[in-house]
């Protein structure tokens, strides 16, 4: 399989759209202009890969205290 994508797989990839910055403080009533930004994957990226499907991870400690199922608690209540 060549590295190389074809012009129609490429396509998509140099099309300028809307994506999501990650480590940023979630705020609702400024979302759109504080958590997007217009980028263009071919610019932003070398590599893609898609997965189809994924699992959880579990703790590599016996010892962790994990419970399959529970979501942590992480939307920012001190604010």
């Amino acid at each position: 399989m060549s590295a190389r994508l074809s012009r129609d797989a490429e396509a998509p990839l140099d099309v300028v759209r809307l994506g999501r910055a990650i480590g940023v403080v979630y705020l609702p009533a400024t979302e759109r202009q504080s958590h997007y930004l217009h980028v263009r994957p071919a610019d932003q990226f070398d590599a893609m890969i898609h997965i189809d499907q994924t699992r959880a991870l579990e703790p590599l400690e016996v010892t962790s205290r994990w419970i399959a199922g529970e979501n942590p608690e992480t939307y920012p209540t001190g604010l």
